[in-house]
């Protein structure tokens, strides 16, 4: 793993992270007001993870409140009909294809799991559909359990910043664990998504309000730029 020069330590990170998203007034991620119900729901964090792929997080944020409102549990989502579905959760896009993705995958946890998602990665990846990042947040969001979604936020931050050297979102995960203290794990998803979207943005980065940019691998390699877009 490569560590940026000028040295930016994983502790502080954390802790700058934390002040730039939490010390203003910005909403959580879909998958956060999720986890934050009353009672954690692994399914309907599984479901929230598939539907938001290719879409905002204010559409998914609203085709799920419509969604879980119909068809809460895995086994009522596994019976509905299939137009019904796509109705709910059109806002998402591309609602024909998320439809039957996530009612099959109700179906296989309850014919398969007893209508309990699996509380560890390899049964995750059992799933039909799921992959690694989708696993990883439900252990975060859905299970407490620490892990590190890797999205195009998480990426995209953590090699701009020259934390990370990588090419893929895997290699950019197995680099991420060893950075970060276990104990951080469970935070960096969370973090980075809402830095990524109102600070550390992918075009047009609002590099004069940010904490990190003195230790960023883009900011030294890009300064006169940045400056001129201040």
């Amino acid at each position: 793993m490569r560590a940026h020069c000028l040295g930016l330590a994983a502790n502080q990170l954390i802790n700058d992270l934390r002040v730039m998203v939490y010390g203003r007034h910005h909403v959580k991620t879909t998958l956060r007001q999720v986890a934050s119900a009353k009672r954690r729901d692994p399914f309907k964090v599984l479901i929230a993870t598939i539907l938001s792929q290719r879409t905002r997080d204010e559409n998914t944020s609203r085709a799920t409140k419509q969604l879980f409102a119909r068809f809460p549990s895995s086994n009522a989502l596994a019976q509905a009909p299939l137009r019904s579905v796509e109705r709910l959760i059109r806002p998402t896009g591309f609602y024909h294809v998320k439809a039957r993705k996530i009612r099959e995958v109700a179906k296989a946890i309850v014919e398969q799991h007893k209508g309990n998602v699996p509380r560890d990665l390899e049964g995750l990846l059992e799933l039909p559909l799921v992959g690694r990042k989708t696993a990883n947040c439900v252990l975060v969001y859905g299970f407490g359990e620490p892990a590190i979604p890797v999205d195009t936020h998480v990426h995209r931050i953590s090699n701009r910043l020259g934390i990370v050297e990588t090419k893929t979102p895997v290699q950019t995960e197995d680099q991420l664990m060893q950075y970060f203290d276990r104990k951080h794990w469970i935070e960096v998803n969370e973090l980075m998504v809402r830095f990524g979207k109102t600070i550390c943005r992918p075009i047009e980065p609002r590099c004069h309000v940010c904490r990190l940019r003195y230790y960023c691998k883009w900011y030294a390699e890009n300064r006169s730029k940045s400056v001129s877009l201040c």
